[in-house]
């Protein structure tokens, strides 16, 4: 467990070479990831297909946030490069399957080239306990007595 002002910082898989980042940093109870992309563990290359691909983005992803003690549901705002938008419909058809509640926001962004010809690349925002239905709960009803 971290202290609020000694944030966790998840270092780079290790055979990536000592990258200058870190996947993700939790400071208090917001963690932020890094770029994610969809490589193979084993080959170190992006598969030629897109929804292999995106499931192991996506599956690097959740491994992040579990290392950090979050889960996929914590997700607040998701932030989704992709090299083609002609993928906008395979990422979605991947990327739904990965959640059981609702969907955190999202910005899907066409790009030039990205990093080891990927298709995609997936960053975003995670809050401890935003998966909470007591703490969604609460902000709900603080939200209609503004009204």
């Amino acid at each position: 467990m971290t202290r609020r002002n000694q944030p966790l910082r998840i270092p780079t898989p290790a055979g990536f070479g000592p990258l200058p980042f870190s996947m993700g940093v939790l400071a208090g109870d917001t963690f932020y990831l890094s770029g994610h992309i969809g490589l193979d563990a084993q080959t170190k290359k992006v598969p030629a297909d897109a929804k292999q691909e995106a499931h192991l983005m996506l599956d690097s992803f959740r491994e992040t946030l579990a290392r950090a003690g979050l889960g996929i549901d914590d997700l607040v705002f998701v932030q989704v490069f992709c090299s083609d938008v002609s993928l906008f419909e395979k990422f979605n058809a991947v990327y739904r399957s990965y959640f059981s509640a609702e969907f955190p926001a999202r910005a899907f962004l066409g790009s030039g080239p990205l990093l080891f010809g990927a298709h995609f690349e997936i960053q975003g925002i995670a809050v401890k306990s935003a998966s909470s239905p007591k703490r969604r709960g609460k902000t709900a009803a603080r939200k209609r007595r503004k009204r």
